[in-house]
């Protein structure tokens, strides 16, 4: 995990002894050649010709790397190959923050982080993301083979921009955040991704988003009639070893080969 000074920081705090190792999951390699009308990400693949790719977006005061060591901890047998695409957030004043500089998908006005949204860089941060969706179906990639993955801010945006993109994703892993923009979701929803299944997981002790934020948006996905696998671990605003292990559950099951 990569320390910084700021007042708000939503990277992740895996509990991993291999954080900091150097890693080769069998073909596993990596690169960070990005378009330059793309977002700058750092790609893995865990076999050649990939089929399939998880797109992982990181929170607030992170980057691209911050959840590259994961793929080594994930058990991916049974999975058809598949490109990891981690991008890096552009930076910007955070207005919570006193107006501090740092990688952000949007704006974050206040500590309850559903108060004066940022609904204009919400917006600007979802077409980054379909482009980037797009640049994989370009490479071969169908929609239905792509996962969109998130961790705090980045779980909002992989929620909201998942939940209204065009074409039918493989499914959205959104952890430790909540849905943006709640009261006119409905309005931005697109039928495509009705049955897209959808991994949520909180931990019961995080003291940046709260697990209210992220059980109110489960029970709204619900309500709305989404299929939602919600789980909870005892952790704060960080990773827990078991949901690493739910994850590669969930991934074997929408990205089997």
């Amino acid at each position: 995990m990569r320390c910084t000074e700021y007042a708000l920081q939503e990277s992740t705090q895996l509990p991993l002894s291999s954080w900091f190792a150097s890693f080769a999951v069998n073909s596993i390699t990596a690169k960070d050649t990005t378009p330059m009308s793309l977002l700058p990400t750092i790609e893995l693949e865990s076999a050649p010709k990939p089929r399939a790719a998880v797109i992982w977006l990181h929170g607030l005061g992170a980057d691209g790397n911050d959840f590259v060591p994961i793929v080594s901890e994930l058990d991916l047998g049974g999975c058809a190959p598949i490109r990891f695409i981690f991008p890096s957030a552009p930076s910007m004043p955070i207005t919570w923050n006193s107006g501090y500089v740092m990688p952000a998908w949007y704006d974050i006005s206040g500590s309850d982080l559903v108060s004066k949204q940022d609904a204009q860089g919400i917006a600007k941060s979802a077409l980054a993301i379909n482009a980037l969706i797009e640049d994989q179906f370009k490479k071969g990639i169908d929609y239905k083979n792509i996962v969109l993955a998130g961790f705090s801010q980045g779980c909002a945006m992989a929620l909201h921009t998942g939940l209204s993109f065009h074409h039918p994703l493989a499914g959205i892993i959104a952890l430790s955040g909540y849905l943006p923009l709640a009261d006119s979701f409905k309005s931005v929803a697109h039928p495509s991704n009705q049955n897209t299944p959808i991994f949520m997981a909180h931990g019961t002790q995080d003291p940046v988003v709260v697990i209210k934020r992220g059980e109110d948006s489960r029970d709204l996905l619900k309500s709305c009639h989404y299929t939602v696998d919600w789980h909870t671990y005892p952790m704060a605003h960080s990773v827990h070893p078991n949901e690493i292990s739910d994850i590669s559950t969930f991934l074997r099951q929408v990205l089997a080969a």
